[in-house]
């Protein structure tokens, strides 16, 4: 869309931030070409005309005075942050030549990419780089950090990453958001909530700690950090229990259900409320009310799966709209992700055959990206011995992170990062390059809390000498002398590609509809009609049933069991859940002050602060075997007695001591998915003294 009128001209674009709305949005540019004001699309179905404070407030970041612009070279100690301005040939010329002589002598797998969802666009975010690296034939990062433990799940038991469409919330009859902060990480579903409530329906809130999306409940059950599963097996107890399970769903499309019925047995209310902390009669309450209401819908998010048991959790989840019968109805089912429905040509995309034709002539190793201090310290046969990071921001946002500076900080490893701002990863690279923002370059979007596929065309000029993603992996190959034609491909061609799917899903969407449609629905369902993915079974996996799993479910006990050490759970007696902050985006808006002073504080409960002589906004330091951080107390009951929380993600730098969140969190992994466990994490919490 490009409307003009005497005072400025409008332009379409698409919010690349890692979040399910992936907003279209509207652009106005004044005379001389810049942005004055940015809002959502009234046009697009979800996105209907608002932004979150996130994105509305996005061209303070656009045109903010600390924005980098040129490619930097360091002059001073790792982590000083102190640099010289070089050009992109000197730039470009310096990583590949560091690049060819560090694969000659120790190994083309001694080079690791890291990078994760700094944007959403599937060229800058999974496109050339992945070309680049695979031909290089450097060790391959397994991005586990956010969601796959969930992941895993969905596909385990569903055989497919599908859910119920956000329009059809409207319809539901019961919500329940389950570790799910729609208000601060999902705002775009709200409005169908509110339209549902309108018209009588219940919402249910399931979350250890109170937040905006809890204080719009009609009820919030309080449950312990990390029990989720323990109360999804309890649910299933009492529908059991009770009969108010569909026979005939089951019968029709599930296996594993006897199984599943002997372990839940094994969790009656009295247990599962010693395991979570709710009353057993709310627990029977809850589970009454799911199954007996028609259309009950679940909106569980992914904060559930950050435990050691969260993806088992995730998996029992899935079950209670299987076992009710519930994605039989309009408004009924559950909904983790949509993304699955994007059945891209990503082999086409990424290249794996690349591998072939590089110095390893196989596929190369694998290295879990939430186990980054273990890669950089521990890995040999060979050591990483140059790391390139792009869309993330690991000193401050990966667990273990003493271990993570620590590698950071090896003379002996080279550092590239591509960034928009001097992030505290940026502070120990090498070689920094300057990267565009969404708002200036090409990238196709898919979402996973909509089916609408889109294309945002550049809106704005690069400032200075920032260069896309894709542009700058396109120079490195040719540095490197990768000859390969796919390594000259346009982002049009690129985008071509993705399209050229054998997926119903994708049938009749090309690059010239989404120049002029910019957001295409995907062919899920006739137009106008709800999706409804598995009201008549058809899962996707190799039974076409979908799998319960129960022998892979089961629950331990927390504390104690749980952590594996009585007594370190002893000397940390307090659960720290470190939830998504509202205005910000992991560490993406970790420069503005606003955002750092959300992100400075610590809820503890008036209990617990009493209990150690902390009263509100004194300096405290959080502390555990790995490591420790300086917070502001919040003395409050938005977390329940031996809870505390701290919103992520604060930049280290301006952090008391230089020390963030995850100087506490572990590089333990989840049950299955081989995820981050950054919500089972014990710590304890002491004044700190001034002098």
């Amino acid at each position: 869309m490009r409307e003009n009128n005497s005072l400025h001209e409008k332009r379409s674009s698409v919010c690349a931030l890692d979040c399910p709305d992936a907003c279209a949005l509207v652009v106005d540019i004044d005379q001389s070409g810049k942005a004055i004001k940015i809002k959502g699309d009234p046009e697009h179905p979800v996105t209907r005309g608002f932004l979150c404070a996130k994105v509305t407030k996005y061209l303070e970041r656009e045109y903010h005075p600390d924005r980098l612009l040129y490619p930097l070279r360091r002059v001073a100690a790792k982590g000083e942050a102190r640099f010289e301005r070089i050009g992109w040939d000197q730039a470009l010329d310096e990583i590949s030549e560091k690049l060819k002589r560090i694969s000659e002598t120790h190994g083309s797998e001694a080079i690791l990419p890291y990078s994760y969802a700094g944007t959403m666009g599937l060229l800058n975010g999974s496109g050339m780089d992945r070309r680049f690296f695979h031909r290089a034939g450097a060790s391959r990062l397994d991005r586990t950090i956010c969601s796959a433990a969930g992941t895993a799940a969905l596909q385990l038991s569903q055989g497919i990453r599908l859910g119920m469409e956000p329009q059809q919330f409207a319809h539901s009859r019961l919500i329940i958001a389950w570790g799910a902060n729609i208000l601060g990480t999902n705002v775009h579903l709200w409005p169908w909530i509110v339209e549902a409530r309108r018209n009588g329906a219940k919402f249910y809130v399931i979350d250890p700690v109170r937040n905006r999306t809890t204080r719009a409940a009609d009820k919030h059950f309080v449950v312990h950090p990390g029990s989720d599963l323990a109360l999804a097996l309890g649910l299933i107890h009492i529908i059991l229990r009770e009969s108010l399970h569909d026979r005939d769903y089951i019968s029709r499309h599930t296996n594993g259900f006897e199984e599943l019925a002997t372990l839940a047995a094994e969790y009656p209310p009295e247990r599962v409320s010693a395991l979570t902390g709710i009353a057993a009669a709310e627990v029977e309450l809850l589970a009454r009310e799911y199954a007996g209401t028609q259309a009950s819908a679940i909106r569980v998010n992914y904060g559930v799966q950050r435990s050691e048991r969260g993806g088992n959790a995730v998996r029992a989840i899935a079950a209670l709209p299987v076992i009710t019968g519930a994605w039989r109805e309009l408004g009924g089912g559950l909904q983790l992700t949509t993304s699955g429905a994007f059945e891209f040509n990503r082999v086409g995309l990424e290249r794996p055959d690349l591998q072939l034709r590089s110095p390893l002539g196989r596929e190369a190793r694998l290295v879990n990206m939430a186990q980054l201090g273990h890669a950089l310290l521990d890995l040999d046969d060979p050591p990483v011995k140059a790391l390139v990071v792009y869309n993330s921001n690991p000193a401050a946002i990966a667990p273990d992170q003493n271990r993570v500076i620590a590698g950071l900080q090896r003379p002996d490893l080279f550092t590239v990062v591509l960034e928009q701002f001097l992030t505290d990863t940026a502070g120990y690279a090498d070689i920094v390059l300057p990267v565009t923002t969404f708002l200036e370059h090409t990238d196709a979007y898919l979402a996973y809390g909509h089916y609408y596929l889109q294309l945002a065309r550049p809106v704005l000029e690069s400032p200075g000498e920032a260069r896309s993603n894709v542009q700058i992996f396109r120079a490195l190959a040719r540095r490197m002398g990768f000859t390969d034609d796919c390594f000259s491909d346009s982002e049009d061609e690129m985008i071509r590609c993705l399209l050229a799917s054998r997926s119903p899903y994708l049938n009749g969407i090309t690059l010239e509809r989404l120049d002029r449609e910019r957001s295409i629905r995907l062919n899920i369902s006739p137009p106008d009609a709800p999706f409804l993915p598995f009201a008549q079974g058809g899962f996707r996996t190799p039974s076409g049933k979908f799998e319960f799993g129960a022998e892979s479910l089961g629950y331990l006990p927390p504390r104690e069991s749980r952590f594996g050490d009585a007594a370190l759970a002893r000397r940390y007696p307090l659960e720290l859940v470190s939830a998504k902050n509202d205005d910000s985006m992991n560490s993406t808006f970790g420069h503005r002050a606003d955002v750092d002073e959300q992100t400075a504080k610590l809820s503890i409960h008036p209990q617990d602060a009493g209990a150690r002589g902390i009263v509100q906004g004194m300096l405290v330091r959080i502390e555990n075997n790995r490591g420790s951080a300086v917070l502001t107390a919040s003395v409050d009951e938005d977390v329940p007695p031996g809870v505390l929380r701290a919103r992520s993600v604060r930049w280290n730098r301006c952090a008391p001591e230089g020390r963030g969140i995850n100087q506490l969190t572990s590089d333990r992994l989840t049950d299955i998915g081989r995820g981050p466990t950054f919500y089972s994490c014990l710590v304890e919490v002491t004044p700190v003294l001034q002098t």
